[in-house]
C-alpha cells in the first residue's frame, strides 16, 4: 500500500467524520473549469496519486474510487495500483455513476450528505451531481468546504508568474474592440454584462498572456463586463505598470483577484450572462443579478482565427517542421552511427528523444515552451494514449518497432501539435497494417469537402471506416481546436464520435489525429494541424475544406501501399511535395538530402 497516499485518506476521513460527511469528491479541475490546472489546484492528483488531466476522486470512510477515460485506463490503473483507490472506466459497461457508487458504498449508514468544494466544479457539473444524488439513495451536497485547506501541507500557493502584452503584430485586432464584439454579443443575447471566467477567453480577450499554467500562456484570473466597463480580477503583483497602463488605455481597470465576490455582490445591471459551463458554482452564486444562462460568445469567437493570427501559424508550423525535419535526421543518424559502430543503443530513450526535440524547437525564433508534456512512447508505451516518460518509466530505444511521438509548441505567434509515429528498424506485418488503417483515417480527413456549419461529429466516420471494418476502433476524439499562441486544446468544436453540435466554419484550426491502440503491443498515431478553408460555393451554399498547417514528412516506412487507394496516395505525395518546397529552403545540405529522401513519391 502507498504509505503516502494512506496518510492523506486518514487525513481527509477525520474532516469527514468532524463534518459528518459520508463522500468527498474531487474534481479534476479549478475555479475556472481549465483542462490543464496550476499546481495548487492539483486536489484530485494529490488525493489519488494518478496525474492524468482528466479525472474524478471520490472518497468515503471505507472505500475510494476513481473515475476516468479511455485516454487514461492504462496508466490509470499503474498509478492507482498500490492505493485503496478503485479505477471506474468511464463509458464502459458495468461501470457505476458517482452517486451509484457512493451510494452502493454508504448504504444505510448515518450521514446522508456529500461534499464538493464548490469554488473548482462548474455550476452544470453540481447541478447535475445534487439531481443524481438525490436520485440515488436521497443524498444532499455540501459546496462550502474546501477540506484541501485543512489537510495539504506544504500546497502549492496561487501561481504569480507575471502577465505581459500579446503585441498586435501577433494578437492582430486590439482589445478594446473584441470587448465591443463582446457587449454586441452580449446585446443579442439580451444581456447587460458577464462574467468571463475561462483563463484562455480572458486571455484572447485582452491580448494578455502569462505563465500561470504549464504549457498554457495565460493569467489566472476573472474578468466582469458591464455595458460600459470592465475589470480584470487579478494578483495585482503579477501587473507591471506598464500592463496595468495598457489595460487602462483598453478600458480595463484591475482589482484583487480575491475581489471578484465583492464584485459580482456590487454588479448595478439588471442582468448578468453567466456560463454554467465555465463559472464555478460558488460564483454563479453570489451575484443575486437575473442570471442569463448561455454559453460564452468568446468561445467561439476565438476559434475563428483572424488573418493576422493565420498567418502566424504558419509561421510557427514552418519553424516547428524545422524543428522536427532535424530532430529526424538526427534520430535516424544516431540508429546508424551506433549500428554502423556496434556500440550500444541504450543512450537513446524516451526521454533523450524528448530533451532533444523539445532543445530543436528552442532554437527557433520566438519559441515560448512546449505547448504540453510531450508524449514520447517506445514499443507497448505506445499504447497508453496519453503516456509521459519517468526515470521510472523509460525505456531504452531499439532498432526495430514504432515510436509514436506527439509533441507541440508555442510560440508567439501560433501553438503547434504533431504526431508521428515512426519506425525504428524492422516491423511485423500486423504494425504495417495497423499503420496503414491509421494513415488512411487520416488522408479521408484532410480530403474531406463538407458544408459549412456541419459539426465535426458528422466528419468522425472517416477517420474510422476503414478500421471498423476490422473490428479496430478508438475511444479518443479524432480531433480538437487549437489556440493562438493559447491553450493546445480548444473548443467548443471537436471531431469525435460523441455529438457535439458546435458548427466547424472557416477560419478555425482543428488536428486530425487517428489512432490504434494494442495494449502490451504498440500505438499509432499520425496528426497533423488543419486550418478550414473555403473550397467552392454552389446553389446548395458555402462548402469547406482542410488546408494542412503541419510541415513534416510522414513515415512512409510502415506503409502498405497495397492498402491506399490511388487517391490516398496521390494526397500523401502531394502533402510530401508541399512539405519539402516549403522547408528546404531553410535547412542545410545535408538536411535537404534527408529530406528529399523521406518525401519521395510512393509509387
Amino acid at each position: 500500500m502507498n504509505n503516502q497516499i494512506a496518510e492523506r485518506l486518514h487525513a481527509l476521513r477525520e474532516v469527514m467524520r468532524r463534518e459528518h460527511l459520508a463522500a468527498f469528491i474531487f474534481p479534476s479541475t479549478d475555479p475556472h473549469q481549465s483542462e490543464y490546472v496550476a499546481d495548487h489546484w492539483k486536489g484530485r492528483e494529490w488525493i489519488s496519486g494518478f496525474n492524468g488531466s482528466a479525472g474524478t476522486a471520490v472518497v468515503t470512510m471505507d472505500a475510494a474510487a476513481l473515475w476516468t477515460d479511455s485516454r487514461y485506463f492504462i496508466a490509470a490503473e499503474e498509478q492507482l495500483h498500490d492505493t485503496e483507490f478503485q479505477l471506474m472506466r468511464l463509458k464502459m459497461p458495468g461501470t457505476p455513476t458517482i452517486a451509484e457508487w457512493i451510494n452502493s458504498e454508504v448504504g444505510s449508514g448515518t450521514s446522508t450528505e456529500v461534499a464538493v468544494d464548490g469554488t473548482v466544479m462548474s455550476t452544470a457539473d453540481v447541478r447535475e451531481l445534487i439531481a443524481e444524488l438525490r436520485r440515488h439513495g436521497g443524498y444532499t451536497l455540501r459546496t462550502n468546504l474546501d477540506a484541501l485547506r485543512e489537510i495539504w501541507t506544504g500546497r502549492p500557493p496561487v501561481p504569480q508568474a507575471p502577465a505581459y502584452v500579446l503585441p498586435l503584430e501577433y494578437a492582430g485586432e486590439p482589445a478594446r474592440e473584441k470587448l465591443q464584439r463582446v457587449r454586441r454579443a452580449l446585446r443579442q443575447k439580451h444581456a447587460d454584462g458577464m462574467l468571463m471566467a475561462s483563463l484562455d477567453d480572458i486571455a484572447w480577450t485582452l491580448n494578455l498572456r502569462g505563465d500561470d499554467v504549464h504549457c498554457n500562456p495565460v493569467v489566472v484570473s476573472y474578468l466582469l463586463i458591464d455595458s460600459q466597463r470592465a475589470t480584470l480580477y487579478v494578483d495585482r503583483r503579477k501587473m507591471s505598470p506598464d500592463v496595468v497602463s495598457y489595460l487602462k488605455e483598453e478600458g480595463v481597470g484591475v482589482d484583487d483577484y480575491e475581489h471578484v465576490r465583492q464584485g459580482l455582490k456590487d454588479y448595478f445591471e439588471y442582468n448578468i450572462l453567466m456560463d454554467p459551463q465555465e463559472v464555478n458554482y460558488t460564483l454563479f452564486n453570489i451575484c443575486g443579478r437575473r442570471k442569463v444562462e448561455e454559453e460564452s460568445p468568446v468561445k467561439r469567437m476565438k476559434t475563428v482565427k483572424n488573418a493576422t493570427e493565420q498567418a502566424g501559424f504558419r509561421r510557427a508550423m514552418l519553424k516547428d517542421g524545422i524543428a522536427m525535419v532535424k530532430f529526424l535526421k538526427w534520430l535516424e543518424t544516431e540508429f546508424g552511427t551506433k549500428a554502423v559502430a556496434n556500440s550500444p543503443l541504450s543512450t537513446l530513450s524516451e526521454i533523450t528523444v524528448d530533451r532533444k526535440l523539445t532543445a530543436l524547437r528552442a532554437e527557433q525564433p520566438l519559441f515560448k515552451d512546449i505547448s504540453f508534456d510531450t508524449i514520447a512512447a517506445y514499443g507497448a508505451h505506445g499504447a497508453i494514449v496519453h503516456y509521459e516518460a519517468t526515470p521510472e518509466t523509460d525505456v531504452p530505444l531499439q532498432p526495430e518497432g514504432l515510436l509514436l511521438l506527439d509533441s507541440g509548441a508555442q510560440y508567439l505567434d501560433g501553438t503547434t501539435d504533431i504526431t508521428r509515429t515512426i519506425a525504428l528498424g524492422p516491423l511485423t506485418d500486423e504494425m504495417r497494417h495497423v499503420y496503414t488503417l491509421v494513415l488512411k483515417g487520416h488522408i479521408q480527413i484532410e480530403m474531406a469537402k463538407f458544408p459549412s456549419g456541419i459539426s465535426g461529429t458528422q466528419l468522425d466516420v472517416l477517420a474510422k471506416q476503414a478500421m471498423w471494418r476490422e473490428g479496430l476502433h478508438y475511444m479518443h476524439g479524432t480531433g480538437h481546436g487549437v489556440g493562438s499562441f493559447l491553450n493546445v486544446h480548444e473548443g467548443p468544436h471537436q471531431i469525435r464520435m460523441e455529438w457535439k453540435p458546435a458548427p466547424l466554419v472557416a477560419g478555425m484550426t482543428v488536428t486530425d489525429e487517428p489512432g490504434i491502440y494494442l495494449e502490451g503491443r504498440f500505438g499509432v498515431r499520425i496528426e497533423n494541424t488543419l486550418l478550414i478553408v473555403p473550397y467552392m460555393k454552389s446553389e446548395f451554399g458555402e462548402f469547406l475544406q482542410f488546408e494542412p498547417l503541419t510541415l513534416c514528412p510522414i513515415d512512409k516506412r510502415p506503409i502498405d501501399v497495397s492498402m491506399l487507394t490511388d487517391e490516398e496516395r496521390q494526397w500523401l505525395n502531394d502533402y510530401h511535395r508541399m512539405v519539402y518546397d516549403r522547408l528546404s529552403p531553410y535547412l542545410s545540405d545535408d538536411e535537404c538530402l534527408w529530406l528529399q529522401a523521406a518525401t519521395t513519391p510512393l509509387s
